[in-house]
């Protein structure tokens, strides 16, 4: 039985139930990323033992489970997606967008699909927009495809922000600071090719590149979707 088929307890003696504790929750992995998220911190923060949350939730998993799926209210497309392309661009652009607010939901994605209301609803909004196109399995590698790119795209994005507020430096400090080291290197001749890529390579902003590689990703599922079935 999962958290969501689970019947809550009653909310005497004081006011409680699942929305505010996920709530809390949610505030304080905002503030201070999954380790500063326990039962007894957010019994804390909502003034109730911590005895008390284990009528709601039985595990510090279940927690999570419903975080990601408050999320996922945010995931959610306002409307309803105009063809497939869009519905699985809306999809990627708007994970990216949450887990820019709630940097923690990085940690979380990628694993075994998120079951609750939410996640289903975006689940269900975007296989509908593939109905039709393909066989299902079809429909399924590439919605897969495209998950396995902005997944790894956000979790690459997200750590170098990290990064950044760890030491202080921005990815040009950074860069600048090893520039002398890596300059070097390039000129004993022994990497040619990452020289090339170094000296004449256009450096883009990671929103700027999330799109670029979104859209490449797009245009190879559309490619696949193109072709007769053998």
């Amino acid at each position: 039985m999962t958290v969501w088929d689970r019947p809550e307890p009653s909310p005497r003696p004081a006011p409680l139930d699942r929305e505010r504790i996920v709530a809390a929750a949610v505030a304080l992995a905002d503030e201070g990323g999954l380790e500063a998220v326990s039962l007894r911190k957010v019994a804390a923060r909502l003034g109730a033992g911590p005895m008390r949350l284990y009528g709601y939730i039985a595990t510090k998993e279940e927690l999570f489970d419903l975080m990601v799926d408050e999320v996922y209210a945010e995931i959610l497309p306002e409307g309803r997606p105009g063809d497939w392309r869009e519905a699985l661009r809306v999809l990627a652009e708007r994970t990216r967008l949450a887990a820019l607010r709630h940097e923690w939901l990085a940690d979380l994605l990628g694993g075994r699909p998120a079951l609750g209301p939410n996640a289903l609803a975006v689940s269900e909004a975007t296989l509908a927009a593939l109905d039709g196109l393909a066989d299902v399995d079809t429909a399924m590698r590439a919605v897969e495809t495209v998950g396995a790119y902005y997944i790894g795209a956000i979790r690459r994005e997200i750590a170098n922000l990290r990064a950044e507020r760890a030491t202080g430096l921005s990815e040009s400090d950074w860069q600048r600071a090893r520039g002398p080291h890596v300059t070097g290197m390039l000129a004993t001749g022994r990497f040619p090719a990452l020289a090339k890529f170094v000296h004449e390579g256009t450096e883009v902003d990671a929103g700027t590149s999330f799109a670029t590689g979104l859209e490449w990703i797009l245009d190879a599922v559309a490619a696949k979707l193109a072709r007769p079935p053998a």
